[in-house]
Parts: structure tokens; sequence; C-alpha cells
């Protein structure tokens, strides 16, 4: 898959750009992310994801499910062979660029469109936040092939709509549209205009101090995924203060001179 990225004054974007095959993933994409996430403009504030074409992606590409497989990847019938800790590392390397967009110290937005099933939901869920059109498509149908949500979809989507509901999504494998992403709390907004959505959420953001906003983004993701809040909050508190004396002391510094 080509993946296009660039940085645009305090934004990183990067699109799926293979739209005849809807942005259907595969290993080799995946480790094309992962470089991609590990080495982010540190001017960067923003990292911003979509697909070109009709869908932001389609999934898994389903030449993965046949004995051929794609040409230089292995298969899943091919994955089946291996040895518990050989199978454990190749799904642990499969999870890395989802595990390292999520880790971003950068708030991280997702505009989807179209289709995002299986493994494009899970890209999607990764991200901070979740911007869709009204009529887009998603859905975890990995049940439907025999699978399960790997990818770390399964844990994104139970903190965000809790587990019955996640169960729910998980099992049916049914799709969910933008409107009902919204009333589920997965995406924060919606509307036709994807571009005219992010500029809007960006901007109150850009008005405030941004060391504070990425501290602010790690505090919660912290909390979030199973540190103590209170703790939590010492710590990020505890960087703030000690940042703001250091830029008191500098201006103190340049005023004097």
């Amino acid at each position: 898959m080509n993946i296009e990225h660039k940085l645009v004054d305090d934004t990183y974007f990067v699109t799926l750009d293979s739209p005849t095959n809807l942005n259907a993933q595969s290993p080799s994409m995946w480790d094309q992310l992962a470089e991609i996430f590990d080495s982010i403009p540190v001017d960067a504030q923003f990292v911003v994801l979509r697909g070109n074409g009709p869908s932001f992606s389609a999934g898994l590409d389903r030449a993965m499910f046949t004995p051929s497989g794609i040409p230089g990847e292995p298969s899943f019938l091919d994955m089946a062979d291996l040895s518990a800790s050989e199978l454990d590392a190749q799904i642990s390397r499969y999870q890395r660029p989802f595990r390292l967009l999520r880790d971003i110290p950068q708030i991280s937005v997702a505009l989807v469109h179209g289709y995002a099933i299986g493994a494009g939901f899970q890209l999607a869920l990764a991200c901070d936040i979740l911007i869709t059109t009204p009529d887009s498509q998603m859905a975890l149908k990995e049940v439907s092939l025999g699978l399960i949500p790997d990818l770390g979809g399964a844990g994104h989507i139970q903190r965000i709509v809790g587990y019955n509901r996640a169960l729910e999504i998980c099992a049916s494998g049914r799709y969910i549209t933008g409107k009902e992403a919204v009333e589920l709390g997965i995406a924060s907004f919606s509307g036709a205009d994807l571009d005219a959505e992010l500029a809007n959420f960006l901007a109150p953001i850009r008005s405030n101090v941004p060391q504070a906003v990425t501290e602010a983004k790690l505090l919660l993701r912290n909390i979030a995924y199973g540190e103590d809040p209170w703790l939590a909050e010492r710590q990020s508190q505890a960087r703030r203060l000690t940042d703001l004396k250091r830029l008191f002391r500098n201006a103190s510094a340049d005023g004097n001179k």
C-alpha cells in the first residue's frame, strides 16, 4: 500500500493511498505505518489519519485468507503453523503500529468516510478522536471470518462503550453509521465536510499552551488505561509546574538583559 505523509504547519497528515482496493491493509502496510508513527516530526502537534478514495479502509486484504496469501507475506494459514511463541511475536509485530498510534504524545484524529471495516475500524479506534461522515459504515467483522479483533480494537471499543455494548458490536459484527457512532461516543463529531469538522475541532485547542495540551492528553490516556488517576494527576501537574517555572525564569532573564 502507498501511504502519503507530510507535515503542514502543526499537523502531520497520514493518508492511506490505495483507493482501488479501498485501502485494504496487509502486514507490509503495518510495517510502513510503524515507521511513520515512530518518526513523527517534533514540530507536529496533531496527527491526522485519513484514507484516499471512496473509503477510509475496508480492512484486511482478503488475499491473506487464501492459501497463497499475498506475495512476500504470510497468510493466516501459514501463521497457524507457527509455534506458540512465534505466533505471539508475529501478532505483536502486527499490533505495533496500532500501539504506537495510541501512545504518541500528539492528539491524533481519524477522518472516517465510506467504510472502516475490521482492521480499518481498529486503526481509526487507535486515534484519540474520530470524525466521521454521517453515512460512513464502521464494523468489527472479524468474527464473520472466525477471528477476533486483535489490533487494539477490542480494548478500545470496550473502554468507550462499556462491556455489554462492546460485546454486542463485536459478536454481531454489525455496521455502525457515523451518526450512531456519535451517539455511542465512538466518534466525537460527524459532518459531510470532514475538513471543516477537523478545522472546527482543532481551532480552540490551538489557542491553548501546546505543552499543557500534550500533558492533558497523556494524563487522560494513562488514567484510561489503568493508572491511578490521583498519582497520574500529581505527576502530570509536577511536570507542568516545573516547565512553567523554567519558562518564567527564562522570561525574567531575557527581561533583565
